[in-house]
């Protein structure tokens, strides 16, 4: 009986480490020799190796106005950011002085959303505060 044949009469599917289940069409190329080939040839399975990349990071920015008060850029900081009071304060510092400040880093999906909802929520409490996303520098 051929191993084509074993497998198609076996009513249940094998499991391995009870855990994996082997389809019947992907092991049967493995377990036959019914393609032509002589008795005792074996086929070469050939293993193919997945490159696993991290996904580009984006950076959300706050930027300065004259109108956004301090108190309220360190609210959006730890509403949105998880920032804790000093550590908002910090960075509301640094947007005070520098122009614009880091609040946190993410992937493009995530960072888009919190700029988005940073938009919406200072709209709609009054305050024309510009947040936005830049994509973070490759380095390695």
């Amino acid at each position: 009986m051929t191993a084509m044949n074993m497998i198609k009469n076996h009513k249940n599917p094998l499991i391995i480490d009870h855990y994996q289940t082997l389809d019947f069409y992907k092991i049967v190329p493995i377990l036959s020799n019914e393609e032509g080939g002589e008795e005792g040839d074996a086929d070469v399975i050939y293993k193919e190796e997945i490159k696993i990349t991290k996904p580009p990071l984006y950076q959300v920015l706050l930027h300065n106005d004259d109108y956004t008060t301090m108190e309220f850029v360190i609210l959006v900081l730890k509403k949105f950011f998880g920032k804790s009071t000093e550590e908002a304060t910090a960075v509301m510092l640094k947007v005070h002085h520098d122009g614009v400040g880091i609040c946190a880093i993410y992937t493009y999906e995530v960072a888009e959303t919190k700029a988005q909802r940073v938009k919406a929520f200072a709209k709609s409490n009054g305050y024309p505060l510009k947040c936005s996303i830049e994509k973070v520098d490759d380095e390695s």
